[in-house]
């Protein structure tokens, strides 16, 4: 039996004594994300926004089924889809040209009941939004908070911003991304990003000059996903706002300065460190006129992500970002979010002793999964990136084996994907037989509930609800 698409939640009604006042740091996807589930959960929220507007910045953004079923849940579906493109392909191809595996996106959407979709950042950014501010979120540009105060009781804390103004609410939630200050004033002490030694130049190329080449155009009439490995780097591809761009993303060895996060990049040293690769390439970049360099970090998690009091915790980049070579840095954050007010839920007063329970209730969640996500994104870095030999023949056969089973497994009529804890030795990830077992399968709203039901059953106490 397929498995079913989420029903959209309800909004949860509250009386005032157990109606959190909550902060959200930061409003990008993840923050935005807390906002939506966190009214859901029937509280209030404040957004605080350091930048002069709303906005996001960056290009395209693939989100997974994991992911999808969660803003399906939040009501967004019937946005989401004006703007997303489905490709029914994930081609893994090496750096000459050849072909050495695919997966079927569309099959695995169906078998999971919620699909692959492919966004332009803005867009979705857009729409998470919209339905915050339909939900009732209060946002604050212009914000950018410095510090937080914790309240001794627990019962309440304090965001202190640059120009002086104070926020205080019920909780505090930080999700200022990678270049966290919020995760700072947790550990009491400095602690940067850390480099993995990639960059990424993203680029988009109007799809226009791509249909006028017979070449290229296939690549916009027939949406997939393609990513290319070879020596130290690989690219990816694949088409944004149903075919007016092309997104594309090259990932190489960082040579940026260490203090800097993004710089202006040259295209003419962009297209020579793909010069020797498959020559479609090169007439992708060609097309490219600008582009930017990102360095790519990650965060490493940490043993604990909420403060003492129960009344200040974390959510999204700023705990545990990870490389992007596993498509899932938005899908963590989106999760987070979703569990984050799920947990909330739970509450029946403002209490520190309540609020404690749901945040370890929330963290228990997500920190074994996040960590996951982190360690798999690094072990992608290095399976992409081998150069011709003994291990890059050994992968490539890999590719064969589980992509002849996972042929085998969808071919069947209603084939069954069933969750799994343990990762498999296919090297094309979102396969089940690589996390997609794990990653793919998990469903938030479920696994919050299961806890649930442990924490009341060992507590052996008056429930919350």
């Amino acid at each position: 039996m397929l498995r079913s698409p989420p029903e959209v939640q309800r909004r949860i009604k509250r009386d005032p004594p157990s109606q959190l006042h909550v902060i959200i740091v930061g409003a990008g996807l993840g923050g935005l994300g807390a906002a939506i589930s966190i009214l859901l959960a029937g509280h209030n929220v404040t957004v605080l926004e350091s930048a002069s507007e709303i906005g996001e910045i960056g290009a395209g953004i693939q989100v997974l089924p994991n992911s999808s079923r969660i803003l399906t849940s939040w009501g967004l579906e019937g946005k989401l889809v004006k703007h997303a493109t489905m490709p029914r392909w994930c081609n893994m191809i090496g750096w000459k040209g050849n072909r050495l595996s695919r997966m079927d996106l569309q099959a695995y959407g169906k078998a999971l009941g919620t699909p692959f979709w492919d966004f332009h950042r803005a867009n979705l950014h857009r729409c998470l939004l919209d339905r915050a501010l339909e939900l009732g979120a209060v946002v604050q540009v212009r914000s950018r908070v410095t510090n937080i105060e914790c309240a001794q009781d627990g019962l309440t804390a304090t965001a202190i911003l640059s120009d002086g103004r104070t926020v205080t609410g019920d909780l505090i939630v930080g999700a200022d991304g990678i270049s966290s200050r919020l995760r700072e004033v947790l550990l009491k002490k400095p602690d940067p990003p850390v480099p993995t030694g990639d960059l990424a130049y993203r680029l988009l190329i109007n799809a226009k000059d791509m249909l006028a080449d017979p070449e290229l155009r296939h690549f916009i009439q027939n949406p997939q996903v393609n990513y290319w490995m070879g020596p130290d780097a690989h690219a990816v591809n694949y088409v944004l706002r149903g075919g007016e761009l092309f997104n594309m993303v090259l990932l190489v060895p960082d040579d940026m300065p260490a203090a800097a996060m993004t710089v202006d990049g040259n295209v003419q040293e962009m297209q020579a460190l793909y010069k020797d690769w498959d020559p479609i390439i090169g007439k992708l970049l060609r097309l490219c006129e600008s582009v930017q360099k990102w360095k790519l970090c990650i965060r490493p998690t940490l043993e604990r992500w909420t403060h003492e009091s129960g009344a200040f915790t974390l959510l999204g980049d700023c705990v545990h970002a990870t490389l992007p070579y596993l498509a899932s840095g938005c899908g963590m954050a989106l999760e987070d979010a979703a569990a984050l007010g799920l947990c909330l839920a739970k509450l029946t007063s403002k209490s520190r002793e309540q609020k404690l329970q749901a945040l370890k209730m929330y963290e228990d969640c997500r920190r074994e999964r996040t960590e996951k996500v982190v360690e798999r994104g690094n072990y992608q870095q290095y399976l992409y990136h081998l150069h011709d030999g003994e291990e890059q023949r050994k992968r490539d056969e890999r590719f064969k084996i589980f992509g002849e089973l996972d042929e085998k497994r969808l071919g069947v009529a209603n084939p069954i994907l069933e969750p799994r804890i343990e990762s498999g030795e296919d090297p094309l990830p979102w396969r089940y037989d690589g996390v997609g077992g794990w990653l793919l399968t998990y469903d938030v709203i479920q696994d919050v509930e299961n806890r649930w039901e442990q924490t009341r059953a060992q507590a052996k106490t008056k429930p919350m609800l």
